[in-house]
């Protein structure tokens, strides 16, 4: 009997305490992060939200009524005393045939309401409408263990072919823009959550989505589909601009990489002697993950960031330097992974890198793109994306472990001085 009235009062302080603390729980756990799929900006995506909640909406009504059918049933019947047990079990009702045909019927009724949407969904989303097929704008999307190239084929350059970007994806804001899905290796998976939902790269099979951003932004992507050791940091980014923006911004891409010399900079320097100037690049704490994170100005206002990183600093620039980077990028081999157009390269295994400099991210969206951050991706690749190309092969002999290309710290730095001048 103590037992019973016990479990009674346990019961209730739980459910009333839910009562109290489920919507500040619900409130805690809203996602309204970078990545959320609730917070849309985009037709593709918000078709995709709007099912999911048709969804929510048809389960929680069924989540009511059966809680609320069973909450009557354990009320109702609930034996309060011992002297309330019966000696013998109650008798075992057979059904009823009213009741049977109503749970089915109101079963296949909330199937429909689902279905209907979904179907509707799956034709929206599958490709642009055929309405808006004429203003579409085409580029070609391509994995890599562990990063993104970005092709348009609509914006070619003399004798070199399209465009092609890495990790950041720049598309006209208000515009349809059909992405052709593509991968050289294994499975990938093209995801932009505000944009529009995943849809798998496969090896040899073309694959296409679709995806239009209601206004200007600056939006996260991802591979979502395992594909080896550093799928988890296999990231890129979405730019959408405005229209006239984004012509300008393609007329600037087509450009050859830009050249600083001490005699034909952007404006007036002075020249200074290539030398080591680690205060200028220090290495990241390597126990505090600080390499990771971008600066808290950045994540305010990733799109005014990604603005000003397209504008060239002369000032700032040390013309010597960055004509010894130029220099040991091509002595080191490192064209012959990378492109950099107008300068040397023809690589096709790593990211192009003709306008490096005005990115704002590297290593696949791993880290921002400052000279420290690109000091610490060049002095050790693999630290941030274990078993990335660049690192072994490029670095180092995968087989053996020994080390193919040494670096020190003097030439490090006028690389990164050279990178860091291309936008």
């Amino acid at each position: 009997m103590r037992l019973l009235a016990l479990r009674s009062r346990l019961k209730w302080c739980f459910l009333g305490s839910l009562a109290i603390t489920g919507p500040l729980w619900l409130a805690g756990c809203w996602l309204n992060g970078p990545q959320s799929t609730f917070d849309v900006k985009g037709p593709v995506a918000r078709s995709q939200l709007n099912v999911f909640m048709v969804t929510v909406y048809v389960t929680t009504v069924i989540f009511v009524v059966v809680g609320a059918v069973l909450a009557y049933a354990t009320w109702k019947f609930y034996c309060r005393s011992s002297a309330d047990q019966p000696a013998e079990p109650r008798p075992q009702g057979h059904g009823n045939p009213l009741v049977e045909i109503s749970l089915v019927s109101a079963s296949v009724f909330c199937l429909i309401l689902i279905a209907l949407p979904t179907l509707k969904n799956i034709w929206y989303t599958y490709d642009v409408p055929e309405d808006q097929r004429a203003n579409a704008y085409e580029i070609t999307a391509t994995g890599y263990q562990w990063w993104f190239k970005f092709e348009y084929p609509q914006e070619p350059i003399t004798g070199v072919g399209p465009l092609v970007t890495g990790n950041e994806l720049i598309i006209p804001a208000g515009r349809p823009v059909r992405i052709n899905l593509r991968t050289v290796d294994v499975i990938h998976s093209f995801w932009v959550p505000k944009l529009a939902g995943k849809v798998d790269m496969i090896p040899n099979r073309a694959n296409h989505l679709w995806l239009e951003a209601d206004e200007p932004g600056y939006f996260y992507g991802q591979c979502a589909e395992f594909c080896g050791d550093s799928h988890a940091i296999m990231r890129f980014r979405v730019i959408a601009l405005p229209a006239q923006e984004f012509a300008a911004w393609i007329v600037g891409q087509k450009l050859p990489a830009r050249v600083v010399t001490p005699a034909g900079a952007d404006a007036p320097q002075k020249p200074e002697a290539a030398q080591v100037r680690l205060a200028n690049y220090p290495l990241a704490d390597a126990s505090s993950g600080d390499a990771l994170s971008a600066s808290p100005a950045f994540d305010a206002e990733p799109l005014t960031g990604w603005r000003e990183k397209q504008i060239p600093s002369p000032a700032a620039e040390d013309p010597a330097l960055i004509a010894e980077g130029r220099h040991l990028f091509q002595q080191k081999t490192c064209i012959a992974c990378h492109t950099i157009r107008g300068h040397e390269g023809v690589g096709v295994t790593g990211p192009e890198l003709t306008h490096v400099g005005s990115r704002t991210t590297i290593a696949a969206g791993s880290l921002e793109n400052t000279p420290r951050r690109m000091r610490d991706w060049i002095t050790n690749p693999n630290r941030f994306k274990p078993g990335n190309k660049m690192y072994n092969g490029g670095y180092t002999d995968p087989a053996t472990g020994q080390r193919l290309i040494n670096l020190t710290d003097g030439e490090i730095t006028a690389i990164v001085a050279y990178l860091q001048s291309l936008k």
